[in-house]
């Protein structure tokens, strides 16, 4: 999956971009607690371990599998 995906699906969530730091963003959601960070230039690959993290900490719907198929 690559970044901008990523970035894609936390918006759709309603996560907004609140901060970018180098190549890492920062997304905050009005309603859910803390802020999810997305590491990487827009067209970057990111690990599978990373997917499954930034899946966890935006409490995203269904599986990263999911949203790769």
């Amino acid at each position: 999956m690559k970044v901008r995906d990523l970035i894609r699906l936390v918006e759709r969530e309603g996560w907004m971009h609140v901060a970018t730091r180098g190549s890492h963003r920062q997304y905050k959601h009005p309603d859910r607690p803390g802020r999810v960070t997305i590491p990487g230039k827009p067209s970057d690959d990111v690990a599978p371990g990373t997917i499954r993290s930034i899946w966890r900490q935006a409490n995203l719907p269904g599986t990263p599998r999911d949203a790769t198929r």
